[in-house]
């Protein structure tokens, strides 16, 4: 099994992005609205735990986890 290779986000001194934001800054996805959907669906992880709420604001030290890629938030 090929191990994950995570990937680094900086927030550039911002306290934090919503999750849905981070998704779409990233190129996870196309749209807000298609973040907002797999967030719905249960198919985004925060820190090992399955996260919907959309506007979560992901922090310096958080890990999220979607569609196979590990981000790293710093």
């Amino acid at each position: 099994m090929k191990k994950k290779t995570p990937y680094e986000f900086l927030l550039d001194g911002h306290e934090y992005i919503e999750l849905n934001q981070l998704l779409k800054v990233v190129g996870l996805v196309n749209s807000g609205g298609e973040a907002n959907a797999f967030i719905s669906n249960g198919e985004v992880r925060v820190n090992d735990t399955i996260e919907t709420r959309k506007r979560n604001k992901i922090k310096t030290g958080f890990k999220v986890e979607f569609d196979g890629q590990i981000l790293l938030v710093k």
